[in-house]
């Protein structure tokens, strides 16, 4: 499975580049982590809990950190073994790039890949379960730099949605 897209962080190139190096915003930034611990001169050890389709695992496992152009780019590569649910291998390609008005554009390419019982559930759901993992991890990571929205933005962006199929059933007027 590959992913490539960007996250325009409201935060200078500098604050983004020490949060990609820092084992508190990776444990923040990934779902499910319970432990994050080392540097990215050695690399960072992770626990992380996940669920994908009817298999629950906790994956152990190392991250590490290549290819470091500073402040410019690197490479985070991980792999987790989950015990009889198999095994997790992926890695991030990440990009940063100025956004203008002090804002950072992160552009990331992501691979992953699977074994054990976690191949068995098929495709689908493994490409599916990486990509809502990669979109969430750099969600996550964007929350970490800039904050929480501010509750009147949430609300706002919230109004502006469209009702789904449900919401449109139940406010129809008879």
């Amino acid at each position: 499975m590959e992913l490539n897209d960007s996250k325009q962080i409201a935060a200078p190139r500098d604050v983004v580049w020490q949060a990609l190096l820092s084992a508190d915003v990776l444990k923040e930034a990934v779902p499910g982590c319970q432990e994050m611990s080392g540097s990215p001169a050695d690399g960072f050890e992770a626990t992380v809990v996940q669920k994908v389709g009817p298999v629950k695992a906790t994956f152990k496992g190392a991250v590490t950190l290549s290819d470091i152009i500073e402040g410019e780019s690197l490479t985070l590569s991980g792999e987790g073994k989950g015990g009889a649910a198999g095994f997790a291998k992926g890695g991030a390609e990440v990009r940063l790039e100025d956004g203008g008005d002090g804002t950072t554009i992160l552009h990331y390419s992501v691979t992953a890949k699977v074994g054990g019982k976690l191949a068995q559930l098929g495709s689908r759901i493994i490409d599916g379960f990486a990509k809502k993992m990669a979109d969430e991890f750099f969600d996550r990571f964007k929350t970490a730099i800039e904050g929480p929205a501010p509750e009147g933005e949430v609300a706002e962006e919230e109004a502006t949605k469209k009702p789904g199929m449900l919401g449109r059933m139940f406010s129809k007027k008879t």
